[in-house]
């Protein structure tokens, strides 16, 4: 050996587990081996401190890392599943013990106890040669597979070290938590009672004018709200009380640690919502359109789904120990996700996936026919799997095979595309991806500019976008065909009257009589409150327009003149307006 002080020799490392491999020195003169001459033991201390300072540093990194040394293999998210296959902790890697991966498969990788043994041994096999002895060389040392000094040599081929520690512990209750999580899905049960507190999902309004939210500001108070809701989340320790609102963030998980659930907004996140007209949620009002006068008032009901997908990392302590792992927790329509058995298995891809054995090639242009660079996924029968991305406008790759499949192209600043393609067979195939222009946006009325409440909706069968004027001045547009929206609103204080009305249905009598048809009349009485109607349609139209990519291009600037409508006083004149707002052209103009 040379004099870097390196020591290589036989070594077996006995260690005391709770559990598992673990924590602190323990009482270093009972450790020595009778066999070492009293000269050679400083050595030999510094030997075994040396081996006991590695054996924390790997249990600190097994407790900090999810129960990994040697992180598996990274996985990047994507703009649909923003996970990754690791967390980005205060800027350590942390993998999840639950995931779904980009091209949205559920994954788990939940290390065992052999995999942490097998982590640390390796750990130690490799730092425990970094040893240094330096200053013994200086006082005639001979150090290599033994230790000499003078005529005396001492050669210890085992080494017996006890360290104590929590982390087996820690570990059988992080994974006493994973499981409750898999079997019970009780984050995502948080989760579907903050987004129903924190977003618009469903309800009924009663007014006669158009509800509208902002997605982005939605998101931002979901992010907000997750990230409180998290950090309130403990588990019992003990038999104690609490009062009746802090019991709902009170988790019956079954550990005697200290357990805390973290969440921050800055991660990794997704949320989407449908039905929307771009980053705008709209609700239009029932009861002032033509036939429902009989209605007598006037409501908004609003349904909305949404997928929402972000981590929750889980940290077990004792003293002064930590174990550590995350999860996603995920939304799926408003729902929780589909709970899975709690395994240390990774789930296998769908089939659809593991087998693309036919090269397509793909070419992706603008209008110029100038190359684009584009991500390109493959979507068959509600599967999707990610290809890659083009190079130069082009990629050649092996797809699945699948009848009447679709080509899906994404690139910043132009429309996603989908082409039905069937890949039984190789091919190629050209798309053209229009490009996707910002425009301002200036509304008149009866040839005056117009400065007021307005909602301006640009809808085509392939994406819509809509405004909320004059808060919103901007439009970002594509070449297609459109039908445009304008309703024009002004402030009322329109009242409607309470009102009473009987109503009767025909159902199936009671006995004999109903199981061969016979009906009688039941009546309801229905009582209608009287309300307010604080904002009336006054203005607006419809016009079918098809917008040229070169208006887009050469212009800055659309103008849309409108006509007005006299202010209603009265319901009847109020569901009228509506009536003649369907029949309401437009003049659009590009300047």
């Amino acid at each position: 050996m040379n004099r870097k002080g390196q020591v290589t020799i036989f070594i077996i490392v006995a260690v005391v587990l709770i559990s598992l491999v673990a924590g602190y020195f323990l009482l270093k003169d009972k450790l020595f081996v009778p066999e070492v001459p009293s000269n050679i033991e400083p050595v030999y201390i510094d030997f075994l401190t040396c081996l006991e300072n590695e054996v924390l540093v790997g249990v600190d990194v097994l407790e900090t890392q999810a129960g990994y040394i040697y992180l598996p293999d990274f996985e990047a998210g994507s703009e649909y599943m923003p996970f990754g296959s690791q967390l980005n902790f205060l800027g350590n890697p942390v993998p999840y013990w639950y995931y779904i991966s980009g091209n949205n498969i559920q994954k788990e990788q939940v290390p065992s106890k052999n995999d942490m043994e097998n982590d640390l041994e390796k750990f130690i096999e490799e730092k425990i040669r970094r040893c240094k002895f330096d200053s013994y060389y200086d006082e005639g040392f001979e150090i290599s597979q033994g230790i000499t000094k003078g005529e005396e040599t001492s050669l210890i081929k085992t080494h017996n070290l006890v360290v104590d520690s929590k982390l087996g512990a820690l570990y059988n209750s992080a994974k006493k938590i994973y499981s409750k999580e898999q079997e019970e899905l009780f984050l995502e049960e948080y989760a579907v009672d903050i987004l129903r507190l924190y977003a618009p999902v469903d309800g009924v309004e009663l007014t006669c004018s158009p509800m509208v939210w902002s997605a982005e500001k939605i998101f931002d108070n979901l992010k907000e709200a997750i990230e409180e809701n998290t950090l309130t989340l403990k588990s019992r320790n003990g038999d104690f009380k609490l009062k009746q609102e802090d019991e709902y963030f009170v988790l019956d998980l079954g550990v005697n640690e200290n357990v805390r659930f973290i969440n921050s907004r800055n991660w990794s996140n997704g949320f989407e919502v449908a039905p929307s007209e771009g980053s705008i949620l709209i609700s239009k009002p029932v009861g002032n359109q033509a036939g429902l006068g009989i209605l007598g008032f006037c409501y908004v009901p609003y349904h909305f789904v949404y997928n929402v997908r972000y981590p929750v990392l889980v940290q077990i302590s004792d003293e002064e120990e930590i174990f550590q792992f995350p999860m996603a927790v995920v939304l799926q329509g408003n729902n929780p996700r589909e709970a899975l058995d709690a395994t240390a298995s990774e789930l296998s891809a769908p089939e659809l996936c593991e087998y693309k054995n036919n090269f397509v090639k793909v070419s992706v242009y603008d209008s110029n026919l100038n190359p684009v660079e584009a991500e390109i996924s493959y979507e068959c029968f509600g599967s999707s799997c990610n290809i890659g991305k083009t190079s130069e406008g082009k990629l050649i790759e092996e797809f699945p095979q699948c009848v009447n499949g679709y080509i899906q192209t994404r690139a910043e600043g132009y429309e996603d595309f989908k082409y039905l393609f069937s890949t039984t067979e190789e091919g190629s195939v050209d798309i053209i991806l229009n490009k996707i222009y910002s425009i301002n946006l200036n509304l008149k009325l009866d040839g005056v500019n117009y400065n007021n409440d307005a909602i301006i909706s640009f809808i085509s069968d392939k994406s819509s976008r809509t405004i909320v004027y004059p808060q919103q001045k901007e439009i970002e547009l594509s070449e297609g065909q459109y039908e445009v929206q304008v309703a024009i609103y002004k402030n009322s204080s329109l009242k409607l009257e309470s009102t009473s009305s009987r109503q009767c249905i025909e159902i199936p009598q009671s006995g004999v009589g109903g199981l061969v048809g016979v009906t009688e009349e039941k009546c309801f009485e229905i009582e209608i409150p009287s309300q307010i109607i604080s904002n009336v349609l006054i203005g607006g139209g419809k016009q079918n327009y098809y917008l040229l990519e070169s208006e887009l291009k050469n212009s800055n600037l659309v103008e849309i003149d409108a006509d007005s409508l006299s202010t209603p006083t009265s319901i009847e004149e109020l569901q009228n307006n509506y009536i003649i707002f369907e029949n309401k052209n437009l003049d659009i103009t590009f300047k």
